[in-house]
């Protein structure tokens, strides 16, 4: 079992910066793959980015080159830096772990956090 606490969200200015942290508990935190993905107002949750196990594979949707997602097993911790933010990427972003493989899907993550919000001014 795998628990999920998000950190970092908050209000920003557009063009501005911030990293997203994911705690997790459990000693098996090293094998599963982890996630993040977005909701805003009246949207479906959608996948921002994902990390292997190892951290040896990264996938992005088309925010790759201004997000970057890593991950400290030492310290149980995945990570989204968020650079030159814009107004649409306000959502609620939530971190995600499935055993296996990184995916794009949303329904193949068994564990999820709370959510942290982000908001971005214009």
């Amino acid at each position: 079992q795998v628990q999920l606490v998000e950190s970092g969200g908050g209000l920003v200015q557009a063009g501005g910066s911030l990293r997203l942290s994911c705690a997790a508990s459990g000693r098996t935190f090293s094998s599963y793959a982890m996630g993040w993905f977005r909701q805003a107002p009246g949207k479906e949750r959608e996948f921002v980015a994902a990390i292997s196990w190892s951290g040896g594979n990264t996938f992005y949707t088309d925010v790759k080159g201004r997000f970057t997602i890593s991950r400290d097993t030492a310290k149980n911790t995945v990570y989204l830096q968020m650079n030159s933010l814009k107004p649409e990427d306000t959502a609620v972003y939530y971190c995600a772990a499935r055993v296996g493989g990184p995916s794009y899907s949303r329904n193949l993550y068994e564990h999820w956090g709370q959510g942290t919000q982000v908001t971005v001014s214009s």
